[in-house]
């Protein structure tokens, strides 16, 4: 096939992914709010919840992003519901552009709280989390955002708030892994507001990153940095599609690799990505074998060569591993190459992108990222799959 048959068949999924995410859009906003309208005709909780919440006296706090559609309908929902239930006024405590939600989460632990629901996208998820690792206290999911990554590795519905709650109310808790990424060395450039964020605390130790579904440096961060804001909150996540067309013809990076306590190896890739769980929007999985609570950071060296065609077979790993199934052949132009580990320590001498979650960190040239197994108690359905 010519290259101007490439490009005309990478045009037309263009246009088939656009009238896609127009209607995607439309169909999760009708949903979101026929969702919250429902709730008022059978309770924004379970009976048994409410119930089991009376006799036990919990707290419950919920840190809101209040720049998230309906908020402000879903937050008066949840009180007139525990308040014709008897149940205690809840924390509300809204997230700020100086504090995504960490230090109100600790707040929320420090007042007494049993349960800290996270009403937002994925960013105020990671800050709620961050904010739990380590105390036992779980973590309810009401997602709100484009991505919502790890609310659709664990089965929480999107775009139906009322049963989230019930499942943050009435659910199992369940243990999960966390991920921490650490920039080591950042590009030389950095932009001066990122580096100003990135700079060490009063204690000189570099910050750690959360991260609950994947970090990855290379394309995909590239792709996550150049998306178009205003256009990612009209269409979603198919936004960064169109920012991933721009990137396609860019330079593979050389990176140097090591695994734990193994050699370093060094190779060129487009992206690495090192997760805790892997299925992304649109049906798509990225690393088929991750396990969200197995202990292990899944790592995958995504490569492809000759342009399009590259690209092409590359897409066509994805949905193939998607649907259980590998093209194990060596002579391929576009791959994925799976392996797993602890700690795995990232130099890349032209510096890249790296993002955490869907949340670009900066422009770096050393990273490190590690497991904290166990470490995280989310509220997940009751009759979940334990895998």
């Amino acid at each position: 096939m010519s290259w101007q048959a490439w490009v005309g068949v990478l045009v037309l999924w263009v246009l088939a992914l656009a009238l896609l995410a127009a209607g995607w859009v439309l169909l999760h906003r009708t949903r979101l709010r026929r969702s919250i309208y429902r709730a008022r005709g059978r309770g924004a909780g379970s009976e048994r919840a409410v119930r089991d919440a009376r006799r036990r006296g919990h707290v419950v706090a919920f840190v809101a992003n209040p720049t998230k559609p309906d908020v402000a309908q879903l937050g008066a929902l949840i009180r007139r519901y525990r308040a014709e239930r008897g149940q205690p006024e809840p924390l509300w405590l809204e997230t700020t552009a100086a504090d995504p939600g960490v230090g109100q989460t600790r707040a929320a632990v420090e007042a007494g709280a049993d349960l800290v629901v996270a009403i937002g996208g994925d960013g105020t998820v990671r800050a709620v989390a961050e904010g739990l690792v380590g105390t036992s206290v779980p973590m309810g999911l009401i997602p709100l955002g484009t991505g919502n990554l790890l609310a659709r590795n664990l089965d929480i519905p999107v775009g139906d708030p009322v049963t989230a709650l019930e499942i943050a109310l009435a659910g199992r808790d369940r243990e999960i892994d966390v991920g921490w990424l650490r920039v080591l060395r950042w590009e030389s450039d950095v932009d001066d507001d990122v580096a100003r964020a990135a700079e060490p605390g009063p204690d000189d130790q570099p910050r750690d990153h959360i991260f609950l579904v994947i970090a990855g440096v290379g394309f995909d961060a590239a792709m996550v940095a150049d998306t178009d804001e205003h256009l990612k909150a009209r269409v979603g996540w198919v936004a960064y599609f169109f920012s991933g067309i721009r990137h396609l013809h860019g330079s593979r990076a050389r990176v140097h690799v090591r695994l734990d306590d193994g050699a370093t190896q060094t190779t060129r890739l487009r992206s690495l990505l090192i997760g805790n769980c892997g299925r992304l929007p649109g049906g798509i999985t990225l690393l088929p074998d991750a396990v969200v609570d197995d202990g292990w950071l899944d790592v995958a060296a995504i490569d492809t060569r000759i342009g399009l065609a590259g690209w092409a077979q590359l897409f066509g790993e994805v949905v193939l591993q998607g649907v259980g199934l590998r093209n194990d052949l060596p002579a391929k132009i576009g791959r994925i190459d799976h392996t797993r580990a602890r700690t795995v320590h990232v130099v890349l001498p032209g510096g890249e992108h790296v993002q955490v979650d869907g949340d670009v960190v900066g422009r770096v040239t050393e990273v490190a990222a590690r497991v904290d197994p166990g470490a995280l108690v989310v509220r997940v359905a009751a009759d979940a799959a334990a895998g």
